[in-house]
């Protein structure tokens, strides 16, 4: 297989902080031999355990990137046992852009890996993480939120896991997050997904989903700043105690139904808003005709009880899009 063309412009195993920047190769129009650069911090003192934190898996999503800032600013050596690797803006093109997906070669960077090592920008990108990082880690933090087309109750998540030793080992640390919800989460399709890659190396895996709507609130900050300063006291690399702002509601995503699709477009009115508690068949949005008046609307009841905690956000929406999100008490 070929050899991946990112290199780092700093070492990955040195003590001390250093600042720099994975380095990949990319011609383009305007730079024949042009690269994209990829902001990454690694902070290490002594032994212990590797964090990897990562944002901006999808570029239109703000707590991680602002989050990681804030780390790779203030964390200094002494303060920590072991190693903390971090990259603020893993998708840097769709970052920039603004966008959940690469513009340069439209790659979901979330359902590319493990990725190829000659492949897109976006699949080399998950090839070298997949690769290089995820083995030399130990946790596996990659924050996420809703951008631009969901809203989210601010929540750090575990996946349902074979392993039950490994899952036990990611929930303790989700836990430890302290985000104001705390989800055992179900993915409509995990195939492709970081998450997946992580969790199959048996690495401690915790993500996010802390907003939406394309932007952060200075509450979404800080839940994604303390939630990271938490999981690296949980692992040993950070000194001191989980810090948590009252107490994590638990929260389970067990079966399909939880999600809920639109069957045709328009114009989206929510009859539910976020954490409200809704029983089955009940009226939970309305999709109005987006080209006519005087229509009667397409009504969207609740598969299940439970509680709203997604929904779509922009005010029109598309066939297929996912309207809402019902979890359950967890516990």
């Amino acid at each position: 297989m070929s050899r991946n063309p990112i290199t780092p412009t700093i070492p990955l195993d040195a003590p001390g902080k250093a600042h720099g920047f994975l380095r990949l190769p990319y011609s383009r129009n305007d730079s024949a031999w042009g690269n994209v650069m990829i902001p990454v911090t690694v902070i290490a003192n002594g032994q212990g355990p590797t964090a990897l934190l990562t944002g901006a898996n999808h570029g239109d999503e703000y707590e991680g990137p602002i989050a990681l800032q804030q780390l790779a600013w203030q964390i200094e050596p002494a303060e920590v046992s072991g190693r903390i690797i971090i990259i603020p803006y893993l998708n840097y093109p769709a970052f920039r852009a603004g966008t959940r997906v690469s513009p340069i070669d439209q790659v979901n960077l979330n359902r590319a890996f493990p990725g190829r090592p000659d492949g897109t920008p976006s699949q080399k990108i998950a090839h070298y993480v997949n690769d290089v990082l995820v083995p030399m880690s130990d946790f596996v933090l990659d924050y996420h939120s809703g951008g631009r087309t969901l809203d989210f109750l601010p929540y750090a998540a575990a996946h349902h896991l074979d392993d039950a030793a490994q899952q036990a080992a990611c929930v303790a640390a989700v836990r430890a997050f302290g985000a104001p919800y705390t989800m055992m989460m179900r993915e409509i399709d995990a195939v492709g997904m970081f998450d997946t890659a992580v969790e199959s190396q048996g690495k401690v895996f915790v993500t996010t989903e802390l907003g939406g709507g394309g932007t952060a609130t200075a509450r979404s900050a800080r839940i994604a700043i303390r939630g990271a300063m938490n999981v690296l006291r949980h692992a040993g690399i950070l000194q001191g105690g989980i810090e948590l702002e009252g107490g994590s509601q638990m929260l389970d995503m067990p079966a399909d139904d939880c999600f809920h699709f639109a069957s045709r477009a328009g114009l989206l009115q929510p009859l539910a808003d976020l954490g409200e508690q809704v029983v089955r068949d009940q009226p939970i949005a309305r999709i109005w005709p987006d080209d006519r008046s005087g229509t009667a609307p397409v009504e969207v009841t609740a598969n299940r009880d439970g509680l709203i905690a997604a929904r779509h956000f922009p005010g029109l929406v598309q066939s297929g899009d996912c309207l809402a999100v019902i979890a359950v008490a967890g516990g």
